[in-house]
């Protein structure tokens, strides 16, 4: 493998520092006031027109439904700024639901191969809208009983095995609510961190099997978990008691026998 000619971490800081999000609303193609032709002689403008004429809709205000139009919008943004770096930079996007988000790769890391996910994440408000120092809930890192418990195994909706990455890094956007807008979305910040230095011992879900980061604002802005280093928290989250549901079991057991059965026709092959 060539050596590594620019830290991934640097290129996406980099990258995310250009970001803006600039998704104006949900266009609705018909409108209760369709006087044509539209004109319009920049962004401002046409956002003016098409929000008078009823073809602009608010942004939905639900957390989740929100955090994936952001996600979708910044994904597409590194997947575009990879695209310029021509053969430099390969970016492959991920399933919604699958892990990662994005794969990154090229000669610009020296032919290494990065997992990128991006993470959206609420400012809590207090009643009066006053804006807290934590999240609204904990960021989910990762599916604690699949892929990261058995590393090694090829689990469906991923493009590789865990371990496969020379390097994992999330994209962690940070935004404060506004219903106001039609946006929904303000004084919005993007860190880029690997997920261990923004790790909690907690998990984000009460009922899921998530591995939960530190709800500071402060601890994400400055990669400040609870960790001191990865091995130590690789360590205490793999040794985690997760439960395995009986559908996890079945695809487990399935990975397995697979990659034994590949194993023993590799030793077949060498042997003969």
């Amino acid at each position: 493998m060539q050596p590594i000619q620019q830290d991934p971490l640097r290129w996406l800081r980099s990258v995310c520092s250009y970001y803006r999000f600039e998704a104006g609303g949900v266009y609705q193609a018909a409108a209760p006031n369709p006087n044509w032709p539209l004109q319009a002689h920049s962004p401002a403008e046409l956002t003016k027109a098409l929000t008078s004429r009823g073809h602009l809709l608010p942004l939905p205000k639900e957390p989740a439904a929100l955090a994936n139009v952001i996600e979708v919008s910044i994904s597409g943004f590194i997947a575009a700024a990879a695209a310029r770096e021509k053969d430099s930079v390969v970016v492959r996007r991920g399933s919604e639901r699958g892990y990662p988000d994005l794969e990154i790769s090229g000669n610009l890391f020296g032919g290494a191969v990065y997992a990128v996910d991006v993470k959206v994440a609420r400012r809590a408000q207090g009643k009066r809208g006053t804006v807290l120092p934590r999240t609204q809930s904990r960021i989910t890192l990762y599916t604690g009983n699949t892929y990261f418990k058995w590393p090694k195994l090829h689990w469906p909706g991923t493009f590789r095995p865990f371990d496969d990455y020379t390097g994992h890094l999330d994209v962690v956007v940070l935004y404060t609510f506004d219903e106001m807008l039609h946006e929904r979305v303000t004084d919005l910040e993007i860190l880029v961190h690997e997920p261990w230095r923004i790790a909690s011992k907690k998990r984000s879900s009460k009922t899921r099997e998530y591995i939960g980061a530190v709800n500071s604002i402060e601890g994400l802005r400055e990669g400040r978990g609870e960790f001191d280093n990865a091995a130590e928290f690789y360590r205490y989250w793999r040794a985690f008691p997760f439960e395995t549901s009986a559908s996890v079991s079945n695809i487990l057991q399935r990975l397995v026998q697979q990659q034994t059965s590949e194993l023993d026709r590799l030793r077949s092959v060498v042997d003969n």
